[in-house]
């Protein structure tokens, strides 16, 4: 800890002692002006000037577009040899014959891994929204199978339909039968995928700021200064959040990957959701005075619809009408997604907005 502060003092005297025009600058207007900056990035949002964000976002779009296009022009037999090889695969996959089976299952397990793996990706790197794919994919996902294995007393769902929908089999388990790690078995694969796309996400900034600490480089990244003041300090810090970081920092210093990878546990979702605190939950909501069997009505009411459908029964009877909960859930996954795209469309118009204060900044040393 005292090598980490030592090392934040290092860079912060060699940040203060700027060089303009031969003078020295003053560590003070460098960070005023640094703040003024933020604050003009963080205002060019759609809400408050809508023309000059899509402006900026359109070329952002292009800049990117750009410098691909030119990695990808300096490295020509790299790209002839991924055309080469999606050629071969297209053939593969379209060619009929005895492969075509096999060609399938493999499809298959692809898309189901590069899904998760995405979405894990999406999880970490979030873009600046904080939009966190666990709590409105993989959270409910292994909430849903948890219920259905202690409704269904086995794990054994038919596939197809599952994952895509979850039914029992025709043959259950006896009760009594379904243990935790035999849920956590049939999660694993979405658990372990969903995990390692938020290691990768953490990966590129991680190792970022490493090489930075490493080399005694400032980045003129300001999360990335101000983290460095929190490490700085947080032997005199009192307040839960800094310790958390702080921990985690020394978790993934200790164990890198796999420090990030243990990070996304499931086995939370598994206990919260198994029968038993489930029906806890559900009686202690209709316990709650005055509005308690209100509340508690529509949740036996979800509950039960779920267990119709995971027995083939949701055909049978009198058709029930879209119960509250469902819909204030799908009403909300479609919030959270319209938000994570606006939040992409004012993240790269504030990256644009950096470039320009960058190359201001740039000219003026020059000058």
């Amino acid at each position: 800890m005292a090598e980490n502060g030592k090392n934040c003092d290092q860079r912060r005297v060699a940040m203060n002692k700027e060089h303009h025009n031969g003078n020295f600058t003053d560590p003070s207007s460098v960070n005023e002006k640094k703040r003024r900056e933020r604050e003009e990035r963080q205002n060019i949002v759609l809400w408050r000037q809508p023309l000059i964000t899509l402006q900026y976002f359109s070329l952002e779009i292009l800049v990117i577009l750009k410098e691909w296009t030119s990695k990808l022009w300096h490295r020509q037999s790299i790209v002839v040899s991924f055309l080469l090889l999606l050629a071969v695969l297209i053939a593969t996959y379209y060619v009929e014959g005895v492969h075509q089976q096999y060609v399938q299952r493999i499809e298959k397990q692809f898309l189901l891994y590069a899904y998760w793996i995405g979405l894990g990706i999406l999880s970490s790197v979030g873009l600046g929204t904080g939009l966190h794919t666990f709590l409105l994919y993989l959270g409910p996902h292994i909430a849903s199978v948890t219920l259905a294995a202690y409704e269904c007393n086995s794990v054994n769902f038919p596939e197809p339909p599952y994952p895509d929908q979850i039914i029992c089999p025709d043959e259950e388990g006896t009760e009594g039968t379904i243990s935790l790690w035999s849920i956590i078995s049939k999660v694993r694969i979405e658990a372990c995928m969903w995990g390692i796309g938020t290691a990768i996400g953490e990966l590129p900034p991680y190792f970022m700021a490493r090489a930075a600490r490493l080399s005694g480089a400032e980045p003129d990244d300001e999360e990335y200064q101000e983290f460095e003041e929190m490490l700085e300090h947080a032997e005199s810090a009192q307040d839960f959040a800094s310790r958390a970081k702080l921990a985690v920092q020394k978790l993934v210093q200790k164990v890198g990957f796999f420090g990030i990878l243990a990070c996304a546990s499931k086995i939370f979702v598994i206990i919260t959701f198994s029968k038993h605190i489930v029906e806890q939950m559900v009686a202690f909501i209709g316990a709650v005075p005055g509005i308690g069997p209100s509340l508690q009505k529509p949740f036996q009411e979800y509950l039960e619809a779920q267990r119709q459908k995971l027995h083939h029964k949701s055909e049978m009877g009198t058709p029930q009408g879209e119960n509250w909960l469902s819909w204030m859930f799908e009403k909300l996954v479609v919030v959270m997604v319209c938000y994570f795209i606006l939040s992409i469309i004012n993240s790269m118009a504030q990256s644009y907005a950096k470039r320009i204060q960058q190359r201001l900044n740039s000219e003026e040393k020059t000058k």
